[in-house]
């Protein structure tokens, strides 16, 4: 705990160093004052020498002060000592001094603790009074209480810059931990930031993989098994099977190339937008299956402005993944993909005429491929859109994503904004 010894940000506080050269100024002055009032009412006297003598004394020994620091050492607690008795000595001598006392209030107050402090105030004063009644003619209740009211405001005003410079140190203190605290938080909100982006991104670049290096191969294993399994029996439809992987490989390799560009669907790369692509998928996928299974494509309604890459990415991405399970998985012979521009968002449909699943062996189906209907649910609520399945044992499968677009100002047209439709959906699936 601080205590009265030091001065508040003496060391460092102009405020204070410009107060203790006022009051080591005000000592001198007095104590030369009081020299003077002596020599000239009381020349020639015998005890002159020793007044003069303890006056250099008493100068001498505050000029040593500021030597020995501000702390109260066993040193400095005795030279205060020392300086009080010379001052007493020298009011009990010449009452004049006694005004010398102010500065010494100053003195007492720096260096001792709060209690002893007082107490070393409440004996200067006394001697202040008892000095200025041996020099008064008579009694005088202002010489009385005159001393005491000047010590208690004297050391009134230094208590209240003590408590003010301790507050203001503290406040300081405070607003650096503060700041401290600030800048630890910042630090681990950019590092959380950055863990974040790095699942996030992560994520992305899987569920990336999956929709297309991933579906790819795994259409090529199957390609080549079949290949494998007919190689002897029927070489020509081996090696259609082996034709179908290579071009399946050629496009793989386009979309490995377009991720390290940018990432962005093969497909979208040649300028067509969604529109076209989807129909290239469409018949792509017809092309592979080779009779196996028919993928139609239908686009409704005009954009009002191009579709953001982000979304023309997404629901490409959805309409590769959910033909992948539909040629793995549904045993389908008919699949559409239905576009349709509404003004507020785009929705895309892919239904099919397989076998379809129950909502028991979707948590399985997810479990063997991976990503799945998951990864596409991811991809269009980055997007703050929704995706709905709709399916049932041997009742095929209907699939609904949704992404809402930005706000346009162009008017609504209803002849160009149908409800979604899906004409090549097997029954059952509306």
């Amino acid at each position: 705990m601080r205590t009265a010894t030091e001065l508040p940000g003496a060391s460092g506080d102009p405020d204070a160093r410009w107060l203790a050269l006022l009051m080591h100024a005000a000592f001198f002055l007095l104590l030369g004052a009081s020299l003077a009032r002596f020599l000239m009412r009381h020349p020639g006297e015998t005890r002159t020498p020793w007044i003069i003598a303890l006056s250099a004394a008493l100068a001498v020994l505050y000029l040593l002060g500021p030597v020995l620091g501000s702390r109260p050492t066993p040193r400095r607690l005795t030279w205060l000592g020392v300086l009080v008795a010379v001052w007493m000595i020298l009011v009990v001598l010449a009452p004049s001094f006694a005004w010398c006392a102010v500065p010494l209030f100053y003195t007492g107050l720096r260096i001792l603790p709060p209690r002893a402090a007082l107490a070393l105030v409440a004996l200067l004063t006394v001697f202040v009074v008892a000095a200025q009644l041996r020099l008064a003619t008579g009694f005088d209740p202002n010489l009385v209480l005159a001393p005491p009211a000047v010590a208690a405001v004297a050391t009134a005003v230094f208590v209240h810059m003590q408590r003010q410079a301790v507050r203001q140190r503290d406040l300081a203190a405070r607003q650096r931990e503060l700041i401290d605290d600030l800048l630890r938080t910042r630090r681990e909100l950019a590092a959380t930031e950055r863990r974040e982006g790095t699942l996030a991104e992560r994520q992305r670049l899987s569920m990336e993989i999956h929709d297309s290096l991933a579906q790819g191969l795994s259409s090529q294993q199957m390609l080549l098994q079949a290949a494998d399994r007919s190689w002897d029996a029927d070489p020509a439809t081996a090696r259609r099977h082996v034709l179908t992987a290579t071009g399946i490989a050629e496009r793989n390799l386009a979309e490995a190339r377009r991720f390290v560009h940018d990432l962005a669907p093969a497909d979208l790369a040649g300028g067509g937008g969604l529109e076209a692509a989807l129909h290239t998928l469409a018949a792509r996928e017809t092309a592979q299956a080779r009779g196996g299974l028919t993928v139609r494509c239908h686009v409704e309604g005009v954009p009002a402005a191009p579709l953001p890459d982000r979304v023309q990415s997404a629901l490409l991405r959805v309409a590769q993944g959910a033909l992948a399970n539909v040629t793995e998985h549904a045993e389908a012979t008919v699949a559409a993909l239905t576009l349709t521009h509404l003004d507020d968002r785009v929705v895309l449909d892919i239904a099919d005429d397989g076998r379809g699943f129950g909502p028991d062996t979707l948590r399985p189906a997810e479990g063997v491929r991976g990503h799945g209907l998951s990864a596409m649910r991811a991809r269009v609520h980055q997007l703050g859109g929704s995706l709905t399945v709709e399916s049932a044992p041997g009742e095929g499968t209907f699939l609904s994503a949704a992404v809402p677009l930005p706000h346009t100002t162009a008017p609504p047209n209803p002849s160009t904004s149908p409800a979604p439709s899906n004409p090549s959906a097997p029954e059952g699936h509306a």
